[in-house]
């Protein structure tokens, strides 16, 4: 009995010191590589922005209707970033090795973070793909809900996504539920880079089908809220804007591609 109760002692400490070691959930070095996954959301109208209030940048609400496209499962990871650099000779992302911003191989299915939006449309590039657009970022974050501010409802709790009030640092990719869409933190975790440049009063003129922003501008959107982000940030139509060549242990980004066919998939 004495054998046994000493075993389970020394196992409960073995977990401690493991979470002092691997705080924020944990190393996941030993994880396998995993390759990029895309869905396929089928084109559709859907109210983008809100009218929260007439001074907002993602005011009026406006109907837009998008082409069906491919957009990334996950953010781009540690491990998948890495890959595109070692082939390319790209230099590796500028938080390479901090691990308060879980940002090297130690943390393979984690979403990269310090890479410019620049670096993130070379990446695309080299995958064959592109960044969505903020139309489609956000079409597909609403994940077939209509007048919700977050992916899954009217609000988002510690299950649903990793945002600043019980998040210490990024979490690795679809740790918490998806959205209605099959897609994985489309709030919180990191803000996201898209490939529209931004113009405050877009919303005022944007085009209905597949807006792609204005033709130039000095600032590139991001979407997304992020771990470092609190939760109003994190809804659907909250807009950030930065330069194209800005780096932050907060943005990351995914990737998107056209459907062949375009339209919606049931024929449109």
């Amino acid at each position: 009995m004495k054998r046994i109760t000493k075993i389970v002692l020394l196992l409960m400490l073995a977990c401690v010191l493991s979470l002092a070691v691997f705080p924020g959930g944990g190393k996941d070095k030993k994880e396998k590589y995993r390759e990029p996954e895309m869905v396929l959301i089928s084109g559709g109208e859907f109210i983008m922005g809100s009218n929260e209030k007439e001074t907002n940048d993602y005011y009026p609400a406006h109907k837009v209707r998008v082409d069906s496209f491919y957009i990334d499962k996950y953010e781009v990871t540690n491990a998948q970033y890495y890959k595109f650099c070692k082939e390319t000779g790209k230099k590796l992302p500028k938080f390479r090795g901090i691990d308060e911003f879980r940002c090297s191989l130690d943390y393979p299915n984690h979403p990269v973070v310090g890479v410019s939006c620049y670096d993130a449309k070379l990446y695309a590039e080299w995958r064959g793909v592109r960044l969505p657009t903020e139309a489609e970022w956000e079409y597909a974050a609403r994940g077939g809900l209509t007048g919700k501010s977050f992916p899954l409802g009217d609000d988002i709790g510690p299950e649903d996504g990793n945002v600043s009030n019980h998040s210490d640092g990024s979490a690795k990719v679809g740790s918490y539920k998806p959205n209605g869409f099959g897609l994985y933190d489309m709030a919180g975790n990191v803000r996201e880079w898209v490939s529209d440049y931004y113009d405050e009063d877009y919303y005022h003129h944007s085009t209905y089908r597949n807006p792609k922003g204005p033709a130039a501008g000095k600032f590139i959107v991001l979407r997304g809220g992020g771990w470092f982000a609190g939760k109003s940030c994190c809804r659907v139509f909250v807009r950030w804007a930065l330069k194209n060549t800005w780096i932050d242990f907060n943005v990351g980004f995914r990737c998107a591609k056209d459907h062949p066919a375009k339209g919606s998939v049931k024929g449109e």
